[in-house]
């Protein structure tokens, strides 16, 4: 879904972690690029196609005009907000398996605990 929307992996990882950036802390690309444990070059290139392709764009700062911000436009917006509603149905629809499947390991695992022979460290517990 996230290249139906036009985008690579690192592109909409890098939008959501500048929408999730916390309250006070400047969306700048240095601040982007240890968020996502990738190199600051990484990141400028990351921002430069998705400012070319309308989803983000760099402002100066008010106080500091050498500081450049990153922000979503409203395209980006709507695509994050999209991709959401799409990956919340997908986990809606695949919650019930996927709780089931942890439910069977859940039970193999305590099951294998009563059924396996203590070891020795085990053994030097009792």
């Amino acid at each position: 879904m996230v290249k139906q929307a036009g985008l690579e992996r690192g592109q909409y990882q890098l939008m959501l972690a500048i929408k999730g950036m916390p309250a006070g802390v400047r969306p700048r690309i240095r601040e982007l690029a240890t968020r996502m444990q990738i190199r600051h070059h990484s990141a400028v290139e990351l921002v430069n196609r998705l400012e070319a392709g309308g989803f983000v764009h760099r402002t100066r700062a008010q106080d500091d005009r050498r500081e450049v911000l990153l922000a979503l436009t409203s395209k980006g917006e709507k695509v994050l907000g999209e991709l959401a509603l799409h990956h919340h149905d997908e986990i809606r629809s695949a919650g019930p398996e996927l709780v089931a499947a942890l439910r069977r390991i859940m039970r193999e695992g305590s099951e294998s605990a009563f059924l396996r022979p203590a070891s020795s460290h085990e053994k030097g517990k009792s």
